[in-house]
């Protein structure tokens, strides 16, 4: 009995560890060049990668999580890619205002749903539900 109860209590554990979630936000139409997204993710109830993805070609860029701030007096956080560039992430209701410190780049992302639609595609488990779920997804785990 108690050999069960350590197999049941390793197994609940590493099952744990499995527990993900994405909010995914973009902008622009998919398949163009104007297209680009950003995907946050949690895994084990921890903030984990974040990820750009853009164009025609679905290039993409894991980039890095650097830490909260404000923009303009907007609580935020902020991206850096690979070549040192930092974008603020600016949550917004149901968007996100993605601007650089410059003003150069500013555009705002929606929510984006990821499954099928009128019964063709396929589900996808760890994208978060609706828009109000992604935010708190953000709120909790980019902006604590």
């Amino acid at each position: 009995m108690k050999l069960i109860s350590c197999i049941l209590y390793v197994l609940l554990l590493s099952l744990s560890g499995f527990c993900q979630k994405v909010a995914n936000y973009s902008t622009g139409r998919p398949g163009t060049k104007d297209y680009e997204e950003f995907s946050f993710w949690v895994r084990g109830n921890k903030r984990s990668d974040v990820t750009y993805t853009f164009g025609e070609k679905w290039q993409q860029i894991t980039v890095s999580y650097v830490g909260k701030d404000v923009l303009n007096g907007e609580q935020c956080f902020k991206v850096r890619f690979p070549n040192q560039y930092e974008l603020y992430i600016v949550p917004r209701r149901q968007e996100l205002k993605i601007a650089d410190k410059a003003g150069k780049y500013i555009k705002y992302y929606a929510w984006k749903y990821e499954g099928p639609v009128n019964g063709v595609g396929t589900f996808c488990q760890p994208c978060a539900d609706n828009g109000q779920e992604a935010m708190q997804l953000l709120k909790a785990y980019y902006l604590k």
